[in-house]
C-alpha cells in the first residue's frame, strides 16, 4: 500500500508536501511541457503587486559556484492583469494555487489581497514581506516585528482564506518575526527567502548586478535555511513551509524532519524543470523504504 503523502496547511489540503517557490515557476503553464503540474501539492505564483512593476535594470541574475544571485525586483503587470489574463489560464489546475503578494505600501498589500479574496481557485496568498531586491517595502516590512505585525494584521482584516507570511533570513532572530505574524493572524509562515549577497567582476572592478546587491538562493543557503526552519518550527504553533536550497528528495526530507509541514522548491527548477515531481516520487520512496504509512510521521521527527 502506498503511503499517504497529504499534508494540511490551514485550509489548504495538499496532496503531497511539495510546492513550487514563487519567482522560479512562473505561473504554472510555463512548466506544462516538462511535468504534470496537477501532481504538485501546490504552486506559488510569481509575485503580484497592486500596479505594474518593470523590475530592476539588467543585469539582474548572476550564477555563483553554489547558487544564484538575483535582483529581478518583483517584475509583474499588477493584480488586474493577473485577474483577467493569468487567472483564467491557471484556474483549471487540480492543485492548490497560492499567489505571492507584495507591494511597497500597506495599502497596496491590502488592495491586492482584497481582490484575490474573490477568486475561487486561489485558495491562499503568500505575503512577501522579505524580498531584498526592491528599494521600497519588500524586505523592510519583514525585518522588524512591529512592521511585520502591522502588515499582517492589515491583510488579515480583508483576507478570509489561508494567509502565509514569507519571512526574511536577513534578521537577528527570525523566530521573533514568526511569532509576531502568528499573533496577528498568519495561518502559516514560509522561510527562508533569499540572503542578501553580491558578486564582483574583478577584471572590470564592477558589481555584476545592476543593483550591486541581490538575493542569494540555491544549495549554498540550505544549511542556514534548515537551521531557521528548525528554530521557527519549535517556536510557533502554525505550520511552517520550508525552503532554501532544496534540490532533491533528500533535501526535502531533511526540512520535513526539521519541522516543516511542506516545502517549496526554487532555484532547482532552473536546473531541472521536472525536479518537483522527482522530489514527490523520492519522498514516497523514502517512506516506503522506512516503512512509514504517512509523511506526517516524519514531520518534526528530528532526534537531538
Amino acid at each position: 500500500m502506498k503511503p499517504d503523502l497529504s499534508v494540511k496547511i490551514h485550509s489548504l489540503q495538499l496532496k503531497n508536501p511539495v510546492m513550487s517557490a514563487s519567482g522560479t515557476f512562473g505561473y504554472g503553464p510555463e512548466f506544462d511541457d516538462f511535468m504534470d503540474v496537477n501532481r504538485l501539492g501546490g504552486i506559488l505564483t510569481k509575485a503580484c503587486t497592486s500596479k505594474n512593476r518593470d523590475g530592476n535594470k539588467y543585469p539582474r541574475m548572476v550564477e555563483t559556484p553554489m547558487g544564484m544571485l538575483n535582483s529581478v525586483g518583483l517584475q509583474n503587470k499588477g493584480v488586474e492583469y493577473f485577474i483577467h489574463q493569468i487567472y483564467p489560464r491557471i484556474s483549471h489546475y487540480d492543485t492548490e494555487i497560492v499567489v505571492n503578494v507584495s507591494d511597497s505600501t500597506v495599502e497596496g498589500y491590502i488592495e491586492v489581497a482584497e481582490k484575490l479574496n474573490a477568486l475561487e481557485h486561489v485558495t491562499g496568498i503568500e505575503l512577501n514581506i522579505s524580498c531584498p531586491n526592491v528599494k521600497e517595502g519588500g524586505m523592510a516590512f519583514g525585518t522588524s516585528c512591529p512592521m511585520a505585525a502591522s502588515v499582517t494584521r492589515a491583510v488579515r482584516d480583508v483576507y478570509d482564506k489561508t494567509l502565509i507570511v514569507k519571512l526574511s533570513p536577513n534578521v537577528t532572530n527570525i523566530a521573533d518575526i514568526a511569532l509576531a505574524v502568528q499573533d496577528e493572524g498568519a495561518d502559516s509562515v514560509s522561510l527562508i527567502n533569499t540572503l542578501l549577497g553580491m558578486a564582483i567582476d574583478a577584471e572590470k572592478r564592477k558589481p555584476l548586478l545592476s543593483t550591486i546587491t541581490g538575493g542569494l538562493s540555491g544549495p549554498a543557503i540550505k544549511p542556514i535555511a534548515l537551521r531557521m526552519v528548525w528554530q521557527v518550527a519549535k517556536a510557533v504553533k502554525i505550520p511552517v513551509i520550508g525552503m532554501g536550497g532544496i534540490s532533491n528528495a533528500t533535501d526535502a526530507i531533511e526540512f520535513l524532519i526539521a519541522g516543516a509541514t511542506a516545502i517549496q522548491v526554487g532555484t532547482a527548477n532552473f536546473i531541472d524543470p521536472s525536479v518537483c515531481i522527482k522530489i514527490v516520487d523520492g519522498i514516497e520512496d523514502y517512506l516506503i523504504r522506512h516503512k512509514f504509512n504517512s509523511v506526517n510521521e516524519i514531520i518534526g521527527s528530528l532526534e537531538t
